[in-house]
């Protein structure tokens, strides 16, 4: 396709972003939706935007649990999106780490954010214009992630968004376009960028 024909997505961080934040969600118990997620999810699937999930989960290298717990839990947040009228539209893993005890995923890997491998696999399979598009997270990796491709870092105050405004964000050079409550203020946010950008 042609560049012209290049949409912007919306590339959203997991854990913290759109789940509570429990450090590793080592069993399906663990996977609980934040408040007003679909909601957001759906207002994205209303403008056509492309929703993405792009997530770390070293857990999975560390051998903390095993790759179908990722099935299930992403098969159970699709189910939870459902019920309220939303869904993503891709979800990308790196489920790599430079000291991973399970040796095939012991890389140092060009997916593993903030590194933007995730980013541009996606774009490649969605067509995406990643200077259009937004990526929203509670961790700095996220907004230096965004920052790598051009696309606008959203910090989200849920998870460890608070902290890490507080503590790790003013010694950054790289800061986001926008701190948002939560993902449901940063789609409104992003909506209204892209209407005023057209």
């Amino acid at each position: 396709m042609k560049k012209s024909e290049q949409k912007p997505a919306v590339f959203l961080d997991r854990d913290g972003t759109i789940n509570e934040q429990m450090g590793y969600i080592n069993h399906i118990s663990r996977f609980i939706l934040l408040p007003d997620v679909a909601k957001a999810i759906a207002l994205l699937n209303q403008e056509e935007i492309p929703v993405i999930i792009v997530t770390n989960q070293s857990g999975l290298a560390r051998g903390y649990f095993p790759a179908t717990l990722l099935d299930e839990v992403h098969a159970k947040m699709a189910v939870e999106l459902a019920e309220q009228g939303a869904h993503v539209d891709g979800i990308y893993i790196c489920p790599h780490h430079p000291e991973a005890k399970e040796r095939q995923y012991r890389e140092d890997c060009n997916c593993r954010k903030p590194k933007p491998g995730l980013l541009e696999q996606a774009a490649e399979d969605f067509n995406i214009d990643l200077k259009r598009s937004f990526v929203v997270g509670d961790r700095w990796s996220d907004i230096r992630c965004g920052a790598a491709v051009g696309a606008a870092p959203i910090l989200v105050l849920t998870g460890y968004g608070k902290g890490d405004a507080q503590y790790i964000g003013p010694g950054q050079s790289i800061q986001p376009d926008y701190i948002a409550e939560n993902l449901l203020a940063a789609v409104r946010w992003i909506i209204a960028s892209l209407k005023q950008s057209v």
